[in-house]
């Protein structure tokens, strides 16, 4: 089930108030709001970040920022065909929240085409599907 932030759900889940409360930190960082994210609640839980920027080698492009409960974030383009995004860029561990500014360095990094920040490839963090422990691991983001 995807929905947007800004609409109720009336979906139960049990991560969503600390999934929340951890992207109204990281878009705060990254100095935009709870508008430009949805949700994915099916499992492995998901969330994707709509940026406003651009970058260098992809100027018609838009950019996002995807992260999942297995992963933890990845930036990644628009295609112009409506098909899947095309990631670019992992950030990697070790931890799948890691901290706000961690994920702000991250897309600053995407920017200056600095590849010292992250990894071409996923990396799995964790494994998917025990809720109180990823709640508890958004909090303490």
């Amino acid at each position: 089930m995807t929905a947007s932030i800004e609409l109720p759900t009336g979906y139960p889940h049990p991560v969503v108030s600390a999934l929340l409360g951890y992207l109204r930190d990281v878009t705060a960082e990254l100095g935009i709001g709870l508008e430009s994210c949805t949700l994915d609640h099916d499992r492995p839980i998901s969330a994707y970040v709509a940026l406003d920027t651009r970058l260098p080698h992809y100027p018609d492009r838009d950019v996002a920022l995807l992260w999942d409960e297995v992963r933890g974030w990845a930036a990644a383009i628009e295609t112009h065909s409506g098909e899947d995004l095309i990631v670019l860029r992992y950030l990697g561990g070790p931890a799948v929240a890691p901290p706000p500014d961690r994920v702000a360095r991250f897309v600053e990094a995407l920017h200056e085409d600095d590849h010292t920040v992250g990894r071409p490839d996923p990396v799995p963090l964790r494994t998917a599907g025990d809720a109180g422990e990823l709640a508890a691991l958004l909090r303490r983001s």
